[in-house]
């Protein structure tokens, strides 16, 4: 966990800087090649003293935004956080304690989804919970066929 220096300075210099010193052009790119890491993850790869995985997630928003990706990044954000809730996959069963661990998996995503994509999101996870994947299904990128049924890219 970071303390308060991940703000001081410039911090989206910061970021970038350390994500050209490991040969990415973009910040998207370098969280593309580590699909399933965490927010967390990728922030303390960058910087483990002065990155927080927030600082992440708005660089990757603004790119997003900057690159009409913001659904890609919402499914790539799925991954994450199915990742790190269920390592092994979607569920077998969803008894009252897999689904409150879903629901709360469901809910971490909501929370660091843009406003214009928030009721998609919803409604994708109405969609996950009243029709489950089958069991152990982890997708591995924002390119998952499964994800891709739930959340197309749409043109705006």
């Amino acid at each position: 966990m970071t303390d308060g220096r991940s703000w001081e300075g410039n911090w989206v210099a910061r970021l970038y800087e350390r994500v050209r010193e490991r040969g990415y052009d973009s910040l998207t790119a370098f969280a593309e090649a580590r699909p399933t890491a965490s927010l967390v993850a990728l922030a303390e790869e960058l910087g483990p003293d002065d990155v927080a995985g927030v600082q992440v997630f708005k660089g990757l928003v603004a790119e997003a935004e900057r690159n009409h990706q913001i659904t890609r990044l919402v499914r790539s954000q799925f991954v994450r956080e199915l990742s790190e809730s269920f390592p092994n996959g979607w569920p077998a069963v969803l008894d009252d304690e897999t689904r409150l661990e879903v629901a709360m998996a469901l809910g971490s995503w909501f929370a660091f989804t843009p406003e214009t994509h928030q009721k998609r999101v919803d409604q994708a996870g109405d969609a996950l919970l009243a029709t489950p994947p089958p069991p152990g299904w982890r997708p591995l990128g924002p390119d998952d066929e499964l994800l891709l049924t739930l959340l197309p890219d749409v043109t705006v």
